[in-house]
């Protein structure tokens, strides 16, 4: 039964005005949830297209290669959302939810996709070692989870992450499960690129002409799983191709980053030698 009075006093305009601004969402949020959404989905397609039918005992190699190239490119998918919420909240604006919101949805598309695809490659690899995927799995999820939380916490210089960006982390541990390189490599680079998460390594965060370099290198990753997906042809090395040059990217970007700390540091040695000399009689 609806009271007269109340239902003759309210509207949906009223409501909007009385509706917390905390509880707003912005188009960067909607982005943002749009993240979170294809993490999830990276989840269900390796469960359903890889692992269960390996629990079955299905031969069908065909399925589970679809499987994880969409299960790839949602986590592709989930980083250009992470791309574009960061960019539209900038030029437009983000709720008081907004950060909480990224760091959840970074959880779900770049902490557990990835770390559930690796512990998934440790059941169905015939090289692999069940438990040690799992440690590896792990290891991943935990850098993640540290990663977000100190980026939370620290305040930076401008223009510069510490650590590895989650979504880059990722990609490049799903590069490395693709490879398919032997199981100690594979678990050995693994670790590492968790370790760079973690590490005080700077990375560059993807602002104007590196934020398009970024965007258009995640479209042609979508390229290469989709041509192997489709068993296209050299489909195989091409996809080989792309992982191995998200890894170099991996291990190159931290080596430019340390030149560039020791010719920083040698620089302000030279000044301080300099400003000292200039002091003297």
């Amino acid at each position: 039964m609806v009271d007269p009075d109340t239902q003759a006093g309210w509207d949906a305009e009223d409501d909007a005005e009385e509706m917390p601004l905390s509880l707003r969402l912005s188009i960067a949020d909607t982005l943002t949830l749009g993240n979170a959404t294809c993490g999830f989905m990276a989840v269900y397609f390796t469960t359903t297209g890889i692992l269960i039918p390996h629990l079955q005992g299905s031969q069908e190699t065909g399925m589970a290669r679809h499987s994880a190239a969409t299960a790839v490119i949602l986590m592709l998918l989930a980083a250009i959302f992470d791309l574009c919420d960061g960019l539209v909240a900038r030029k437009l604006r983000s709720s008081p939810m907004g950060a909480e919101l990224d760091n959840l949805s970074d959880l779900i598309s770049f902490g557990l996709a990835p770390a559930y695809f690796v512990l998934v490659y440790g059941m169905v690899a015939d090289d692999a070692h069940q438990r040690v995927s799992a440690v590896a799995a792990i290891v991943v999820l935990l850098a993640v989870v540290l990663r977000l939380a100190r980026f939370s916490c620290v305040t930076l210089k401008d223009g510069m992450f510490q650590g590895m960006p989650s979504p880059f982390g990722a990609l490049t541990v799903v590069s490395i499960v693709l490879l398919e390189l032997p199981f100690i490599p594979t678990l050995l680079a693994i670790i590492g690129t968790a370790w760079l998460m973690v590490s005080r390594v700077e990375y560059p965060k993807p602002r104007g002409v590196l934020a398009v370099a970024m965007l258009g290198w995640i479209v042609a990753a979508m390229g290469l799983l989709a041509a192997w997906a489709f068993d296209a042809p050299a489909g195989q090395l091409l996809l080989q191709t792309g992982c191995a040059l998200q890894i170099v990217l991996a291990a190159t970007i931290p080596l430019f980053a340390t030149a560039r700390r020791v010719n920083t540091f040698r620089d302000n040695r030279r000044e301080s030698r300099e400003a000292r000399a200039a002091q003297l009689p």
